[in-house]
């Protein structure tokens, strides 16, 4: 071989080894930071344009810069907060208050309230719609679940579907008229006509059990659907599962990095994150299992920094009963979890690659 043919060879040799492989193992670092308060938590939720992180608190919401774990605001008075939507293109900011059944609707510079919306029981889940510019909520409302959109310019309720179970969880859509719902307990995904407001589909998501995260990927047309133990491909223009892809336990969110073609299936029950790399629309390779924090369920990423945030308070020991307390019942207290120990750290964390 000639010189400059052994170096063609070698530099070849040597960009192979440094451009990742479709499934290769890749590896994560993970910073905790305690950013103090008190509250039980839910949704986490980024703001790309400012890398600024929602944090659900039981009464309140905190914002976090995403990066260095700092505490740049909090947003109060939102009793039995579940998430936060996100719309920086109309300025504004909406929080789901299941304690009275309203939605705060925030300005995003200053974080100041600009209103209260009164929408109905069952306030849970909610994300941005961008194709569509419209805020999502879903609604454990009973008897039976509904989603609902508001307009994030005026925080107007601009229409409302019924659903077929009353625990709805994620929701994503297409930007082509459709909205996909998690149905946690019918274990299904059904399809909402964006202009109609009515259900037109329902998907079995067998063996997909206790579906609650979601994402659409527009390049593939494909669903990613986060469920206990093994999550879920469905191509969104037939409903038939593609693929499918084991994780873990208490999975309560899923997030998506398009430009990385990476998924994010957050174990609660483990304490871990699964991380999962899309080869094709109907192929995908577990590349990672990242240690976290026992209980965190909910994640978000970042498209453009790349940075995937969860958080999760730690607990210290449960006060014991008063010796006159009757024996607690059967299954235990709030979530089968029994009594609660006090908040002594509020781990909010960041996995960057």
């Amino acid at each position: 071989m000639t010189r400059h043919l052994l170096i063609a060879v070698a530099f070849f040799f040597a960009a192979s080894l440094a451009a990742p492989r479709a499934g290769q193992a890749q590896t994560f670092k993970v910073e905790k930071f305690d950013i103090k308060g008190q509250g039980g938590t839910d949704y986490v939720t980024v703001e790309a344009a400012t890398g600024r992180v929602f944090v659900s608190r039981g009464d309140h919401m905190m914002v976090v810069e995403g990066a260095t774990g700092k505490v740049l605001g909090d947003i109060p008075d939102t009793p039995g907060v579940h998430g936060a939507g996100i719309a920086t293109k109309a300025g504004h900011g909406f929080t789901t208050n299941g304690g009275d059944m309203t939605v705060t609707m925030f300005d995003l510079k200053t974080l100041a309230v600009i209103k209260r919306i009164m929408v109905g029981p069952g306030l849970d889940g909610i994300m941005y719609d961008e194709p569509d510019d419209k805020i999502i909520l879903t609604r454990h409302s009973r008897p039976i679940g509904t989603v609902t959109a508001l307009d994030p310019k005026t925080g107007d309720i601009l229409g409302t579907a019924e659903l077929e179970d009353d625990g709805p969880e994620g929701a994503a859509a297409d930007g082509k008229g459709h909205l996909f719902v998690n149905n946690e307990n019918k274990n299904t995904i059904q399809v909402v006509d964006m202009k109609t407001w009515k259900a037109t589909a329902s998907w079995p998501l067998a063996p997909c059990e206790g579906p609650t995260g979601i994402a659409y990927d527009k390049a593939t047309n494909r669903i990613f659907s986060g469920c206990k133990s093994t999550s879920v491909v469905v191509d969104a223009s037939t409903g038939k599962i593609v693929a499918t892809i084991p994780n873990g336990t208490r999975v309560d969110a899923l997030a998506w990095d398009p430009p990385k073609k990476l998924i994010y299936i957050p174990n609660g029950g483990e304490g871990n994150v699964t991380v999962v790399h899309q080869d094709s629309p109907d192929k995908y390779t577990v590349v990672a299992t990242v240690a976290t924090f026992p209980g965190a369920k909910t994640i978000t990423v970042d498209p453009m920094t790349h940075n995937v945030y969860l958080f999760q308070p730690e607990r210290g020991p449960a006060p014991p009963p008063p010796s006159d307390a009757p024996p607690p019942a059967a299954g235990g207290g709030r979530g089968g979890r029994g009594p609660q120990g006090p908040i002594v750290a509020s781990w909010f964390i960041v996995i960057k690659q």
